[in-house]
């Protein structure tokens, strides 16, 4: 089967951008029965962030797209971090040299901050003069003889061979033309990217690169170092950008696109997965709601479209509503909602003397799954709109009875409803029937009759209709909480 891999630089945290790369490339993988492979390209080593590799990983199998080799798991074709490989680098680069693919380039920071200065200056690219391509063995030789820091550069020949992008169809950038040689070995013996994912692709057999499009231009270079190097290279697929949906680059600035922050908001992860895969093609149709398997078995990469991908992320509570429906229909998935509202309620409400009775797995479970559909979130279930549920009302008899004097018939005559035989408790069959009791009062108007027992149920003025709560309570709850208003 295909190896694939996701290449993430341990800057920071994984956010919504490469989510989707690792996303598209884990589809892939498991589509055509192959490997997903986790590499930490750390070559930069001053933007490195501890413990950000690590991090990655973790929200990788937070959402549920875990890879099959990676620095944690280990595998055969390890070391996964870039920095571990540095021999590797060092004998391609010796390599490319011997052949004469490469050069030796002793130009100082400051001459190149010289030529870069001059080009913009002419309102041009900065580009490398090739300068030092042209010394000879001897010139070299007599350079290294005086301890001068040199890098190593690769020659870029004019004639690239185009290629078929599994994206972009055929494409071929004449490097040479627009660029400088570019360092492939950097003076402290790490390499840049292009070296790197060259060397590391061909030893980890990777089959297929799917890369964001930043790199489609740098492809046909990646091409002519597999050529120089006598490698077979892996096929390309480039995906377009991920934009906000008014076409800019989505802002890590407010950190609002980082997974940590999805996930501690509660999002959960096939939300994400869903909605980035939504805007970003590969499949037959758009439709919310697809679960990580529905996106393997209906994912052709051939179907993923050359324009960037918008992503709506005011849609994202929408597809966590779908996808939570889901989970609270599901019976396994439901007990681990269970548990996590529990803790939600003990936490958010914990001081509040909350009955033990209320926290019981049932009463949880029937709330759950009376709101599924509601709700978009599972922490909407511990808004103040819903205290409620989870806080017994201390309510007097005199506050209710300021709002009607009727207040027992009326208590009365709600029990009475709640006390039929087994009646399996609706919305509409208690709208009815609370019309009904309020015509046997001799003076209370409905509006008043369901501000007493709003406040008699929940304590507060405002929240959900009064026959969803009775239904969501349950007529044994509802009952204890008349009760005790009436006797308060």
């Amino acid at each position: 089967g295909p190896r694939v891999r996701f290449g993430p630089s341990p800057t920071g945290f994984l956010h919504l951008g490469g989510l989707r790369t690792a996303l598209y490339n884990y589809i892939f993988a498991k589509k055509h029965q192959g490997t997903f492979i986790l590499r930490v390209e750390d070559t930069d080593q001053n933007r490195v962030v501890p413990g950000a590799a690590e991090g990655i990983e973790d929200m990788l199998d937070w959402a549920g797209i875990p890879p099959d080799e990676s620095p944690g798991r280990g595998g055969p074709a390890g070391p996964y971090v870039q920095s571990q490989r540095l021999e590797l680098y060092g004998r391609a680069g010796a390599a490319l040299l011997a052949s004469g693919a490469a050069y030796r380039c002793f130009c100082s920071p400051q001459r190149l901050q010289l030529l870069r200065r001059d080009a913009l200056r002419r309102q041009q690219t900065p580009r490398y003069d090739n300068r030092c391509r042209h010394l000879t063995a001897a010139e070299v030789a007599q350079k290294l003889s005086q301890g001068l820091d040199c890098v190593i550069r690769f020659r870029l020949e004019r004639g690239v061979q185009p290629f078929q992008d599994l994206v972009y169809g055929w494409n071929k950038h004449e490097v040479a033309e627009v660029e400088g040689d570019p360092v492939i070995l950097k003076g402290d013996g790490f390499p840049t990217y292009h070296l790197a994912n060259v060397v590391d692709d061909h030893h980890m057999g990777i089959t297929h690169v799917l890369r964001g499009t930043e790199w489609l231009a740098s492809t046909s270079k990646h091409l002519l170092l597999y050529k120089a190097l006598g490698w077979e290279p892996p096929q390309f697929g480039h995906l377009p950008l991920l934009l906000n949906k008014d076409g800019g680059k989505l802002s890590k600035r407010q950190g609002d696109i980082f997974l940590e922050r999805f996930a501690h908001d509660g999002f959960l992860p096939e939300a994400l997965l869903d909605i980035v895969t939504n805007c970003g093609s590969g499949f037959a149709e758009k439709q919310m709601g697809r679960t990580l398997e529905e996106l393997i078995s209906q994912f052709e990469v051939g179907r993923i479209t050359t324009h960037s991908a918008l992503l709506d992320l005011e849609a994202l509570p929408e597809f966590n509503r779908i996808h939570l429906t889901r989970h609270i229909e599901n019976q396994g998935l439901r007990q681990k909602l269970v548990r996590e509202l529990q803790g939600l309620v003990e936490l958010v409400y914990g001081d509040q003397q909350v009955d033990p009775d209320v926290l019981e797995k049932e009463y949880v479970e029937r709330v759950l799954l009376l709101r599924k559909g509601h709700i978009s979130l599972l922490k909407n279930l511990v808004s103040s709109d819903y205290s409620y549920l989870w806080v017994r009302p201390s309510v007097s008899r005199q506050q209710l009875q300021t709002i009607s004097a009727e207040v027992d018939k009326i208590g009365k005559l709600v029990l009475g409803l709640l006390t039929r035989p087994a009646a399996a408790l609706t919305v509409e069959e208690l709208n009815r029937d609370l019309r009904s009791v309020q015509k046997q009062t001799r003076d209370t108007k409905y509006s008043s009759m369901m501000q007493l027992l709003r406040l008699a149920l929940s304590g507060q003025q405002h929240g959900p209709s009064v026959a969803e709560m009775m239904v969501t309570l349950g007529a044994e709850e509802v009952c204890g909480r008349i009760h005790r208003a009436l006797s308060s």
